[in-house]
């Protein structure tokens, strides 16, 4: 059974924590820990994503590899006040098995994502906390210009504790995606179901959308089962040598995934993806933001791998 008052309890105290947690992605609010005014956590993180091929509408196949790393520092003001830096990179090969829906060769190869952000929250009761993030992220293919593929912009939200059991909140990001202005509303979800379940976001709110759903069940100590989805829209600047030079190249899908969680008390974790994309689809945009070529694909299968050391 769940002990509600010692719940209640630290959801009071870690509020501001549970925020900025949320803004950077954590799998669990529900799993942040009540930190002291004046301590500092880091956390180091690594991920590896394969997307398998998967056959494009008007010939070809297209699939991706990815490896990222990030570093993220918080910092606990006060108890109502925390504040959180983060930095990450993402190198993202593509790769194209005879692409007659883009035309002769590859539209693009290589994408690196280097990226910054900030996490502040602060409580303004025992129940209710704000939180903004700002953001920026280089989304280009490699020998473009960095300066050219930016993505900028911020998450801004607010969450409340309903119950000793339930955290709801509201949030919604406004970034510019290079050369178009993105806007996309979503939930802040922490419902312990009980004592097994847990329903919560899984994902990132960022410059390629909100952070999804996903419903987790503890089997035994250390262990997490967890199945969710979201949706994801980025754009990168492709270089001078590509298939549009100096355009744009655009993803989209609907990531659908089950986790296998190994928790090693509260310091480190790793976890196990599989899962697919649907609704998938491929844009080749000129310098202007046009479409010259599009190709939906079949549902790709998706594997990933990646862990976490918090000190």
């Amino acid at each position: 059974m769940i002990d509600t008052r010692l719940v209640a309890d630290a959801a009071r105290k870690s509020l501001p924590r549970i925020l900025a947690i949320a803004c950077a992605g954590a799998t669990a609010l529900a799993g942040a820990q009540s930190q002291p005014p004046g301590s500092t956590t880091t956390t180091l993180g690594a991920v590896a994503v394969t997307q398998l091929d998967a056959n494009l509408d008007g010939g070809g196949k297209a699939g991706w590899n990815s490896f990222g790393a990030n570093l993220n520092v918080a910092h606990q003001f006060s108890t109502a006040l925390s504040m959180s830096v983060r930095a990450a990179y993402v190198a993202e090969d593509w790769r194209f098995d005879t692409p007659t829906a883009f035309g002769p060769a590859a539209p693009w190869g290589r994408i690196d994502r280097p990226g910054v952000g900030f996490d502040i929250s602060y409580a303004t009761s025992a129940d209710t906390a704000w939180f903004v993030a700002p953001q920026f992220e280089w989304a280009y293919e490699s020998g473009a210009s960095a300066s050219d593929g930016l993505n900028y912009g911020a998450v801004f939200g607010v969450t409340k504790i309903f119950s000793p059991t339930l955290v709801l909140g509201f949030g919604l990001g406004v970034f510019r995606q290079i050369d178009e202005t993105k806007y996309f509303p979503f939930l802040v979800v922490n419902w312990q179901i009980d004592d097994k379940l847990r329903l919560a976001n899984p994902l990132p709110a960022g410059p390629a959308g909100g952070a999804g759903l996903e419903l987790v069940y503890a089997f035994e100590a250390g262990w997490e089962l967890g199945a969710g989805g979201t949706y994801r829209d980025y754009r990168f600047r492709l270089n001078d040598d590509a298939a549009a030079p100096g355009g744009l190249g655009r993803n989209t899908g609907i990531p659908i995934f089950a986790r296998l969680t190994r928790r090693f008390g509260d310091a480190a974790r790793i976890d196990l993806y599989a899962g697919l994309v649907a609704d998938g689809r491929l844009r080749l945009l000129d310098a202007n933001g046009e479409t010259l070529r599009s190709a939906d694909y079949g549902t790709a299968p998706l594997l990933a791998i990646s862990g976490s050391f918090s000190f």
